[in-house]
């Protein structure tokens, strides 16, 4: 299942070769499918498997980077060869791409206000109970 937040890849990109295309298709998965590919790498041939998780520790798709699902998404889509209709669309996704950026930016701040009201309140809590 797709997040709705990234477009679905596609495969059939042109300049994709099968190494892009298994990563791309592994990162569609999530994390099990790249254990489940190093643990078949190690009990096929170690070297793969010992290659795999070198990979998966370089990218940082080893450890539970909380940043991936906020990472700026890029879209991409093939020229239709209407070039009024194709700087409208990559007009369209470069405001929408920002419009999404200005909102987490604005659900962080909200999220960060919140905290501080609640660390406050509990500051505010303590310090009566400690006067009595």
């Amino acid at each position: 299942m797709y997040n709705v937040s990234q477009p679905a890849p596609d495969f059939r990109m042109p300049g994709n070769g099968p190494l892009t295309r298994a990563r791309d298709w592994l990162d569609a998965r999530g994390k099990p499918a790249w254990i489940v590919a190093m643990i078949l790498g190690f009990v096929l041939f170690w070297p793969v498997g010992l290659a795999i998780l070198g990979y998966m520790i370089w990218s940082k798709r080893m450890f539970g980077c909380s940043n991936r699902n906020q990472r700026r998404a890029h879209y991409y889509a093939a020229p239709t060869g209407n070039t009024a209709f194709d700087a409208y669309r990559d007009e369209t996704l470069k405001r929408l791409e920002d419009e999404h950026r200005d909102f987490v930016d604005f659900l962080q701040k909200l999220r960060e206000a919140k905290d501080k009201a609640e660390f406050d309140q509990f500051m505010d809590q303590r310090d009566r109970k400690s006067e009595d």
